[in-house]
């Protein structure tokens, strides 16, 4: 028996799907985490007889299962099953953005199979079904004007504060997903062209993309995830991806500060907004006597013709004072300006840019004030997971500072992390897999205090202790202490992942409040 021909990606559009393009069609879903739960969803609800594979086992699925609410769902799960056999009948397949054929992190046998997958659909397998991920299934149906956002640091407060400002507009509701946690396939049915979609993007999910975004922006691109890429060049190859594939009616927003991503503006024939902590260059934002000013900068034309009347289609004027902005921090000031950029671009009003950038506070997990008690005040920064990240995050607040950091080696250089916590950091306590190697690290550029600690609680609460040593032995001062959890380092090797981490500093921090609260009379 002939096995039916594969689906065509390209036929797969809204109408279609709507009009059962994928009723009774056998679907593989390749992971059980969050995108692949979105997309046996999706598929489900489309019409498909969906089979999800995944390599750990239903006991440890039991959420996963369970969101999926009951849908006729075959489930192939465990190590014991061969993923070929996942597919077997299939005429598409769909991917988590995490496993990938080029990525060495994808499990070997996963990795192997789905090269033989790619490799016989390259040479002309009518059979061999199509691989998507989700966030390329998203943006082939996506009928709504999407803001991309990416680069190494900054993308998930960038993305939000892009939402935040756009959000200003009653008329065009706003939706934010993707890399910050939220699987935008979800949203999908409720999209029209009158919504705004934001969209983070991360280096998992570029090199999956088969079309870019309307606008694409970019914070920076330095060094990150080198155990997947393999190399430095091969990360800056797979972030110039959303440059490359930018709509050309759109724009490209670039960080003119950092070298890579100004270069992209060579890559495409796209419009490129250009912002700086300094003068603004032309047709882009910068800084002016500390205030956010805008050089000319034009309406896209996709903010759509009732835009007009509302702005001038240029604006050439004073934004917002950067003290306003509700996030500390210089290099936030950076991830205004290109949020502010969107904002702009998508005819938002001055008046309504600068209400929404002040009322913004921040994201969890990125600076994240979590109480200030007795003169210290504890900042959650665990998706600090990267040496520049931790900069600056200890540039953001004055003397002293105590830092707690350490997890799973990311196998990133840290050699220009070790002298800014010798002249930013009054002490540190070091815990998890890279806690030794950065304590010799600080101590051999000369950071006097350091401590070990076995546990993140008893991290915070030595930190507490160094602090308000700190406190009572220096010159008496208005601002708080600080305690920052800024790991440089994944969190692995005692969490799930940063976000877990995040919250177990966060309720760590609520039982030293509570103990305080006991101990007074």
């Amino acid at each position: 028996m002939t096995r039916p021909p594969a689906i065509d990606p390209d036929a797969l559009t809204v109408d279609a799907i709507r009009d059962g393009v994928l009723a009774d069609v056998p679907v593989t879903v390749l992971g059980l985490a969050r995108s692949g739960m979105a997309m046996a969803r999706f598929l489900a609800d489309a019409g498909a007889r969906v089979t999800v594979y995944d390599g750990r086992g239903e006991n440890e699925l039991g959420e996963a299962i369970a969101a999926l609410e009951g849908r006729a769902v075959r489930l192939a799960l465990g190590p014991d099953v061969d993923p070929v056999s996942a597919w077997t009948e299939a005429r598409l397949v769909t991917t988590s953005p995490s496993i990938n054929p080029d990525f060495p992190t994808t499990e070997p046998r996963l990795r192997a199979a789905l090269q033989a997958l790619v490799a016989a659909r390259a040479g002309g397998d009518p059979s061999a079904p199509a691989v998507l991920s989700e966030p390329d299934l998203f943006l082939r149906l996506c009928v709504a004007p999407t803001i991309g956002v990416t680069g190494t640091k900054g993308k998930t407060t960038t993305s939000s504060l892009t939402a935040a400002i756009l959000a200003s507009d009653p008329e065009h509701p706003v939706v934010l997903g993707g890399n910050i946690g939220v699987p935008i396939l979800d949203r999908l049915a409720e999209l029209t062209p009158r919504h705004r979609v934001v969209y983070e993007l991360s280096e998992l999910q570029l090199p999956t993309l088969s079309r870019g975004t309307t606008v694409a922006v970019y914070t920076n691109v330095t060094s990150d995830h080198l155990d997947r890429h393999g190399s430095l060049e091969a990360y800056r190859r797979v972030k110039r991806i959303l440059a490359e594939k930018v709509d050309p009616a759109g724009a490209l927003v670039l960080n003119a500060e950092d070298p890579i991503v100004a270069g992209y503006a060579d890559v495409v024939r796209t419009r490129t907004v250009r912002y700086q902590r300094g003068e603004p260059p032309n047709g882009g934002l910068g800084v002016v006597d500390g205030w956010i000013v805008a050089n000319g900068l034009a309406r896209l034309e996709a903010a759509g013709p009732d835009a007009e009347g509302r702005t001038d289609g240029r604006t050439d004027r004073p934004i917002l004072p950067i003290d306003e902005l509700g996030i500390p921090g210089a290099h936030n000031v950076s991830n205004a300006l290109a949020a502010v950029a969107v904002g702009a671009l998508f005819g938002i009003p001055t008046a309504s840019i600068r209400q929404a950038a002040a009322a913004f506070t921040g994201v969890e997990h990125r600076l994240e004030h979590v109480a200030t008690v007795d003169g210290v005040r504890f900042i959650n920064d665990s998706q600090g997971t990267q040496p520049d990240a931790v900069i600056a995050a200890l540039q953001a607040f004055p003397a002293p500072v105590v830092l707690i950091a350490g997890g799973r080696d990311k196998g990133v250089d840290l050699s220009a992390l070790a002298p800014v916590v010798a002249d930013r950091a009054s002490a540190a306590v070091l815990i998890g897999e890279s806690g030794a190697e950065l304590e010799r690290r600080f101590r051999g550029a000369g950071l006097r205090r350091t401590e070990r600690a076995e546990t993140l609680d008893e991290a915070v609460a030595r930190a507490d202790v160094l602090a308000r040593e700190e406190l009572a032995s220096g010159p008496r001062r208005e601002a708080p202490a600080t305690v920052l959890l800024s790991p440089a380092a994944a969190s692995f090797d005692m969490f799930p992942d940063y976000a877990a981490r995040g919250r177990a500093f966060k309720d760590a921090v609520a039982d030293l409040v509570a103990a305080r609260a006991r101990s007074r009379p």
